[in-house]
């Protein structure tokens, strides 16, 4: 039996602590306490979605029993295709991050399998994800190669 599972709606509350995790990680921290709350309903939604184009691959902690190891989350979306990928389908990875007390286990990793098989059966040809320099190696032995990064962004 695989590690790896597809979160549950009843899994949110872990998958924001572990998202905390990863920002505190990228970021230095923020402030959990509001946001995590008001993201708890939309969260359960997509993950009580199962034929949605969003996805959390998870690993449950070996020691504490209704909390999460790893987790690994994208989406899946349409973008019009071109030459290398005609049906325009695009997998983005954006949340990936173990449990300190479970690190070096290959939690990350199995998640991330579950996550790029997903990302296959809905036919997506590439894969982009940002990466921190601490995850960069994990990425790379998955395949992943580093591209020149145009993004912008607007708040609104």
């Amino acid at each position: 039996m695989s590690l790896v599972r597809r979160a549950l709606p009843e899994d949110a509350p872990e998958v924001l602590r572990l998202r905390q995790v990863m920002i505190d990680s990228v970021s230095g921290g923020g402030d959990a306490g509001t946001w995590h709350e008001e993201s708890l309903p939309t969260l359960r939604a997509r993950l009580a979605d199962p034929d949605g184009t969003f996805a959390a691959f998870v690993v449950d902690h070996p020691e504490r029993p209704g909390a999460l190891a790893a987790l690994a989350v994208g989406t899946a979306e349409y973008r019009i295709g071109r030459e290398t990928n005609p049906h325009g389908v695009v997998g983005f990875v954006f949340s990936v991050a173990t449990d300190p007390g479970t690190r070096r286990r290959g939690y990350a990793r199995a998640c991330m399998d579950g996550l790029l098989d997903w990302f296959r059966v809905r036919g997506a040809r590439q894969i982009q994800l940002t990466a921190s320099a601490d995850a960069r190696p994990l990425y790379e032995a998955l395949g992943f190669e580093p591209k020149p990064d145009p993004l912008m962004e607007l708040r609104l």
